[in-house]
């Protein structure tokens, strides 16, 4: 028979909350969030706030976003044995599932926890729930360490990476494409900078004992005027997920020494996107002893997640969660027992003891 874990994990992907329709489902955590006892519960928008008040040497935020990715033929849960199937199972219900169950089970805890239950993190992030709260209430997300429940097979993810996008235009000289020679196709010139891209380098910078490997890549292309002229103007949009031992500036940097050779007077370099990079931090007491005590593995994190939230504001935060994270927001998804059990396990081991 299945965990209880798992049914609850089952029933929360049983409510559609994909982003921007989060409503419903935060009325249910609401609910359920006040019914416990000893907890103060705050809801601003569709986000959801549940402190503790203890007294306790420590406080402990652990969050998770409510909404998911469009459905994809997925958005019934299934259980076959000990593995959940649907929308969400991996990215990351499972999570919220633990995260509730937490609140529900451990209500005497060693140290005070803030739970956190935000809305929209799988869209641009400036319609963040979690960066809506530490705008409007940043109070209220006051704590020590934080831990988010984004996927990762039970392991601690250290950091994140930066991400950045910035759009690079060459110009040409519009012509008849029957006297080509008249004019400059700026969609030719284009090759020499994608072939620069392609040779990249990636550096693998080693920060507290975890391995980052960067990463540049084009994304989009954008180009032509019509069938018979030779176009004027092409745009390449370059994405850079960068280490935390690098600044947005120093990132941005990069990104240009690699282009601006490919680059001539006329031509452009435009930020659209910054999102810095957080640093590994698990010397903390608490987070030192959870990793100890139960043995967990501990890896960079190869992406950028809302911990960056945290470390702006001083506090270390951690990945952490159920679900294999090369499997979110695929129709594959799903979700072990093992790995779901786990996270609970070393959670609840975690707010019992304390450091």
């Amino acid at each position: 028979m299945a965990h209880p874990l798992l049914h609850l994990t089952a029933d929360l992907i049983d409510m559609p909350s994909v982003s921007f329709n989060e409503g419903p489902i935060a009325d249910w955590f609401e609910a359920e969030l006040r019914a416990v006892p000893g907890l103060e519960v705050t809801r601003v928008g569709d986000n959801i706030i549940a402190r503790t008040n203890l007294g306790r040497q420590f406080r402990l935020a652990i969050g998770g976003h409510l909404d998911t990715v469009p459905v994809n033929d997925n958005a019934t849960a299934r259980i076959e044995g000990s593995v959940l199937h649907g929308l969400g199972a991996s990215d990351m219900k499972g999570g919220l599932a633990v995260m509730l169950e937490l609140a529900r089970t451990v209500t005497e805890p060693a140290v005070d926890v803030t739970y956190v239950f935000y809305a929209r993190e799988e869209v641009a992030v400036e319609h963040n729930g979690l960066r809506e709260l530490f705008r409007d209430v940043p109070e209220l997300l006051a704590a020590d360490v934080a831990i988010l429940g984004e996927p990762t097979d039970a392991v601690v993810e250290a950091g994140c990476q930066g991400t950045m996008r910035a759009r690079i235009t060459l110009r040409g000289a519009r012509a008849h494409t029957a006297r080509p020679w008249m004019g400059s196709n700026a969609i030719h010139r284009v090759g020499e900078l994608l072939t620069a891209l392609e040779a990249y380098e990636h550096r693998t910078p080693v920060i507290d004992g975890c391995e980052f490997r960067e990463a540049m890549q084009a994304v989009f292309i954008e180009g032509g005027v019509a069938g018979n002229v030779v176009p004027d103007a092409v745009t390449v949009t370059v994405n850079h997920r960068f280490a935390p031992d690098r600044s947005p500036h120093e990132a941005e940097s990069f990104v240009r020494s690699i282009v601006e050779p490919y680059m001539r007077d006329g031509d452009t370099f435009e930020l659209t996107d910054m999102s810095p990079a957080a640093m590994p931090d698990l010397r903390h007491p608490l987070m030192a002893s959870f990793i100890g005590r139960n043995d967990i593995l501990v890896r960079a994190k190869l992406g950028w997640t809302d911990v960056a939230f945290f470390a702006e504001q001083g506090i270390p935060a951690v990945n952490f969660g159920p679900g294999e994270p090369t499997l979110a927001h695929t129709q594959q998804e799903h979700l072990n027992e093992v790995p779901l059990v786990m996270t609970y396990q070393a959670l609840e081991e975690l707010l019992t003891n304390g450091v």
